[in-house]
């Protein structure tokens, strides 16, 4: 089985930051953060991408001078011709890697090394062999197919020149829907929404009829309440072939967490002391090891 170099890479912002708030995040990333490869991109909503214009090629650049590998990600829902034109002028760029995110972003990465996203569902070999065909080099696997999945599509590919990448942390995307749930919340109109998402650096809190919170809305994606958090199953995760370990960017201290699992990656600290480094993020929910072992997302949360 192949055992490349592990690496910790940091997914694209999902949720919509000021973008001085979001450059300023890129740029400390860039600065301190022990990340090999940083995605950058509107993965949710096609309005959003404009917003980010201004600073985009600074932060880049940023990113590349203190050695990061800048890969750019697609959007991961088209249902409008806005959608579609986004996808096309991510994915022509010349200048990187483009990440795709739904297979409308596919005949423009033909014979062209780029990477797989996690919206994209890669749930066998066959899938695997067929996109690496078509030049994928790297494949972030969709968060609820469990560890041992992983474990086959691994074995199954070893002789093919391709990577795997699992979310590791953060919460954990579930759906995409045509409406815009933060509009519809607020009484608006996906086409009137006055970008209120930006109102929620982490997602706005689902609660059920019980009053107990349940999952997240970000647009129109929902993600999990609870955060992804593998840290005690990073070297389970070694074992069986994944190489490349993702982090998504909330509000909380991201350098901290990077260098976390840096450090445990590298075998400075142990398992036991990681998990306690990651105690007091202030994060606005609680961890869970979503899907890994097979069960259903909530079925264990760790204290």
């Amino acid at each position: 089985m192949r055992n490349p170099a592990a690496e910790v890479t940091l997914g694209p912002c999902l949720f919509n930051w000021k973008p001085e708030a979001w450059r300023d995040f890129y740029f400390r990333i860039a600065d301190e953060a022990p990340v090999g490869t940083v995605y950058l991109g509107e993965e949710i909503c096609s309005k959003r991408a404009p917003l980010f214009d201004e600073h985009f090629g600074a932060v880049a650049d940023r990113l590349r001078r203190a050695g990061k590998t800048v890969v750019y990600s697609t959007l991961s829902e088209v249902t409008q011709l806005i959608d579609r034109k986004l996808i096309e002028a991510v994915a022509s760029r010349q200048d990187g890697l483009v990440e795709a995110n739904d297979g409308a972003a596919l005949p423009y990465l033909q014979g062209r090394p780029h990477h797989i996203g996690p919206f994209i569902n890669v749930y066998n070999e066959r899938s695997v062999m067929v996109l690496a065909e078509g030049g994928a080099r790297n494949f972030c696997l969709p968060v609820e197919l469990p560890a041992a999945s992983a474990g086959e599509l691994c074995r199954a590919t070893q002789n093919l020149d391709v990577s795997f990448e699992v979310l590791v942390f953060g919460r954990m995307p579930l759906a995409l829907s045509a409406r815009c749930y933060h509009a519809r919340a607020h009484g608006r109109t996906k086409d009137s929404c006055r970008f209120v998402c930006e109102e929620d650096a982490d997602g706005m809190e689902l609660r059920t009829l019980g009053d107990q919170p349940f999952l997240t809305v970000n647009g129109i994606q929902t993600l999990s309440y609870d955060f992804l958090n593998l840290i005690d199953r990073v070297e389970d995760l070694r074992a069986i072939g994944v190489s490349r370990f993702r982090l998504s960017p909330h509000g909380c201290d991201m350098v901290r967490v990077a260098t976390t699992f840096k450090s445990l990656l590298d075998g400075d600290i142990t398992t036991r002391e990681a998990s306690d480094a990651l105690v007091g993020l202030n994060l606005p929910g609680p961890f869970t090891q979503g899907f890994y072992a097979g069960k259903t997302g909530l079925a264990r949360t760790l204290q």
